[in-house]
């Protein structure tokens, strides 16, 4: 078999639960983790699958597959998104809930981690039919929610609507309970700045490792692979600090402009469209190819597993990557990238924005009491520089990567709590 098979055979068969376990494996000497602790450390808490039957608005009825694992609760309440996309399945919301309990250790919020999926293409569904569809999803999941157990928010495929429903229908059974879910619409207890947190997150933790790398913001270029929440937010934030954004995508296809990209005429044009493609000024390229374009940032804000293999990560021309979305490069591109000098901030940290302003929506929840945006933005900022100090740290006491820093930081924190509640 030549090389080139064993690559794509190896590509097509790695999982997102495989590429965590992986890290954790080359984690563990570092912070001389025991075997058993690892182990512990990896096996959610709980799994838990369910059948999800929508009547479709023509009558027949549609049966779909939903997930909710609790990956960790050693440090808190446990804390995920809820995602609807086709390719979501129990392997994959398994390895973004251990994400989501190593981003809360690694911002030191108290949190653990879970996440929820429903495997579905949200874009072929009319909007009575996913409210049917969430509803009953959280009719089944229910049962293991709890403002003090496990607390959904929007992810890939949902969004503030959904969250409203979420919350309705938690309290059907349970009274008036908004700190079961975040990410809600302002009106219904939702946190000012929570919309943008993710991608002003990004953009500030970009900032920072810029500055450590000695990379001036303003005067550089960008690329953004998604024009979602995350991607739009990161290209706004990017292009409010004088970075030109000069190539952005979407799942329609890519543009560029060397000369930079009009964000906000952009953003107009996607709310009339449906799609960046077509933008004026603007050429296509191929969605392959923007992740190729010479850059100093490049920032991934869309699925995971967009980079796979050395060869892929060989062409990135980015002098840092910033990934706001997870996971989105495998152990082999990573590994390529680390060895061609670029540097990777990781999606632990980099995108850790969102939950940590939910954090924020669900204490003011608890409070029953509401901040000014400023505030919320001001203490995001806080927890997210506090952060990147501690992986600078490590990553320059340790000489590792930025990603290694993380993950050594997050799973000692797991751990240190494990042990102290006497789960050994």
């Amino acid at each position: 078999m030549g090389s080139s098979s064993v690559l794509e055979e190896r590509v097509q068969s790695v999982t997102p639960w495989d590429v965590v376990t992986e890290r954790f494996d080359e984690v563990a000497p570092l912070i001389s983790l025991p075997d058993s602790l690892k182990k512990s450390l990896l096996v959610p808490y709980r799994e838990v699958s369910v059948e999800v039957p929508v009547t479709m608005d023509d009558g027949r009825l549609e049966v779909y597959m939903g997930f909710r694992v609790q990956h960790n609760g050693a440090r808190g309440p446990m804390k995920g998104g809820i995602r609807y996309h086709q390719s979501a399945d129990r392997k994959e919301v398994r390895a973004l809930a251990a994400l989501m309990s190593l981003k809360t250790a690694l911002v030191d919020i108290p949190f653990g981690g879970a996440k929820g999926g429903v495997t579905v293409d949200p874009t072929q569904l009319s909007h009575r039919e996913l409210e049917r569809l969430t509803r009953r999803f959280v009719s089944r999941i229910s049962i293991v929610l709890g403002p003090y157990r496990d607390i959904p928010a929007p992810d890939v495929g949902t969004n503030p609507g959904i969250m409203a429903w979420v919350l309705d229908e938690y309290g059907r059974k349970n009274g008036y309970t908004p700190a079961v879910v975040t990410g809600k619409p302002v009106s219904l207890g939702g946190s000012l700045g929570r919309v943008e947190a993710t991608g002003r997150g990004t953009v500030h933790v970009l900032r920072e490792a810029a500055q450590a790398a000695g990379i001036e913001v303003r005067g550089s270029t960008s690329v953004i692979q998604g024009f979602g929440n995350v991607g739009y937010h990161a290209a706004k934030f990017l292009d409010e600090y004088g970075s030109k954004v000069i190539a952005v995508s979407d799942v329609a296809g890519a543009i560029h402009c060397e000369d930079g990209l009009d964000i906000h005429a952009l953003s107009q044009h996607v709310k009339t469209t449906g799609s960046v493609v077509g933008f004026s000024g603007a050429d296509a390229i191929d969605g392959d190819t923007l992740l190729h374009v010479p850059c100093d940032f490049l920032v991934p804000a869309a699925l995971g597993g967009v980079v796979q293999g050395k060869e892929a990560a060989s062409k990135i021309q980015a002098k840092m990557v910033v990934e706001g979305a997870n996971d989105p490069l495998d152990p082999d591109a990573d590994a390529a990238l680390a060895e061609a000098g670029t540097i990777v901030v990781p999606d632990i940290l980099a995108n850790a924005g969102g939950v940590v302003v939910s954090y924020l929506e669900w204490s003011q929840n608890l409070q029953q009491f509401r901040w000014a945006a400023d505030q919320v933005n001001t203490e995001l900022g806080k927890v997210l520089s506090r952060a990147f100090d501690d992986v600078h740290a490590f990553a320059q006491e340790h000489s590792v990567g930025y990603r290694k820093a993380a993950y050594a930081i997050a799973i000692q924190r797991l751990a240190q709590a494990e042990t102290q509640r006497g789960a050994q």
